[in-house]
């Protein structure tokens, strides 16, 4: 599986309905979770990579999940650390993990304790992959932009509006006061 493709919400149907199956859900509505909950973590990624710290701590976490990118979605979801996912969850999300859920869940039509489940069976898929992709990145931008870059050609600004608006915790339209919290969040839980 490309990186791109799950960025885009384009799991295989067997995958998706894996992945809907295991909470209840439609595939239609994994379909959604999965094509605005991957780029609101890459969001939130990208953000906590942008302080020297946040990219040592997101360098880490992809070169552990390294060897994990599924070749074949469907099997990985057969035997994905969802505790694993769910801390990868809190790492990236930090308090605004239950806000972007609450929101998710209302565009798919579901609970947020089914979005939460969806989300994480796919954290450690997104990181699996995009420790394939960083290993072999030569870019000098290192985490930041690679992860920029994928946003761009995912999509580029549209799905970072909508990840932004995700994020943005206060609803002020301005994510800035807000990523701090976001950073602090995610380097006092290492």
């Amino acid at each position: 599986m490309d990186i791109l493709e799950l960025l885009k919400g384009q799991l295989p149907d067997e995958a998706l309905e894996k992945l809907a199956g295991s909470v209840g859900a439609s595939p239609d509505q994994a379909r959604k979770v999965t094509a605005m909950g991957i780029p609101i973590l890459m969001e939130a990624m990208q953000r906590n990579a942008s302080s020297p710290d946040g990219a040592r701590a997101l360098a880490g976490a992809l070169d552990k999940h390294s060897k994990d990118a599924p070749v074949d979605p469907r099997s990985f979801l057969d035997g994905v650390d969802t505790a694993d996912g769910a801390k990868i969850l809190s790492h990236v999300l930090g308090g605004r993990k239950d806000q972007a859920e609450n929101r998710l869940a209302g565009q798919a039509g579901l609970s947020s304790g089914q979005v939460d489940g969806m989300l994480s069976s796919l954290a450690p898929m997104l990181l699996g992959l995009l420790g394939q992709k960083k290993a072999g990145d030569t870019r000098e931008e290192g985490i930041p932009g690679l992860l920029g870059s994928l946003m761009e050609q995912s999509g580029g600004g549209d799905l970072k509006k909508m990840a932004a608006g995700f994020l943005d915790a206060d609803g002020d339209g301005s994510i800035m006061d807000d990523v701090g919290n976001l950073l602090g969040g995610f380097l006092k839980r290492k």
